[in-house]
């Protein structure tokens, strides 16, 4: 694959389960938690440490009105695409449209801190023009989802709250096995900051 693989980092939804625990003023993604390096960051810049530096072209969609997070990706390199609609379709849409001529991307949900840059790294790897990588675990499919060039047209016309779960039946789906509970562990929940 001649042109280089961005990455899609998806921080636009609003986390109602974590504000109905932690409080109606708390951004999860803003809420420290402690990496699997023992490291203190918040939870959108433990995903934002844990990119590969191989990964150049960066891209963050969230809303603007979260100007923390903004900042914060900036500082890692990342282009903000703002949003209106939080649904995880519109997100990825607009990612991609923001770099169409990529040879794939990689899509990288932004509560989910605790994906160890090796497997990052892996489902990179099986990312071809006309495939799905997708790490599992323990027989799960997790996260980060790489998909290949051919899959651009189908990503940018996804819409509202759906996610790209469809565009696997259209694609050579590449399993890629990594031992990282990680690729499961999304922080719905304020007792999810802690990865056991």
């Amino acid at each position: 694959m001649s042109e280089p693989i961005g990455v899609i980092v998806l921080a636009a939804g609003q986390g109602r389960r974590f504000r109905e625990v932690a409080g109606a003023g708390q951004d999860k993604l803003l809420a420290d938690c402690t990496g699997r390096d023992g490291a203190v960051h918040s939870v959108i810049e433990q995903v934002l440490v844990n990119l590969p530096a191989s990964l150049e072209k960066r891209v963050l969609v969230t809303t603007v009105d979260r100007p923390q997070v903004i900042r914060m990706a900036k500082a890692y390199g990342c282009e903000i695409v703002l949003v209106e609609s939080t649904g995880m379709g519109d997100s990825i849409a607009a990612g991609v449209a923001a770099c169409p001529q990529l040879g794939g991307w990689l899509i990288v949900l932004g509560d989910m801190p605790f994906v160890l840059p090796s497997s990052i790294e892996q489902v990179v790897a099986g990312i071809a023009d006309d495939s799905v990588s997708v790490p599992v675990h323990e027989g799960k499919y997790g996260h980060p989802v790489g998909f290949g060039r051919m899959l651009g047209p189908g990503l940018m016309a996804l819409s509202g709250d759906h996610g790209a779960k469809p565009l696997f039946a259209r694609a050579r789906v590449v399993e890629v096995a990594v031992d990282d509970p990680g690729v499961l562990w999304d922080v719905d929940v304020p007792e999810a900051l802690v990865f056991k």
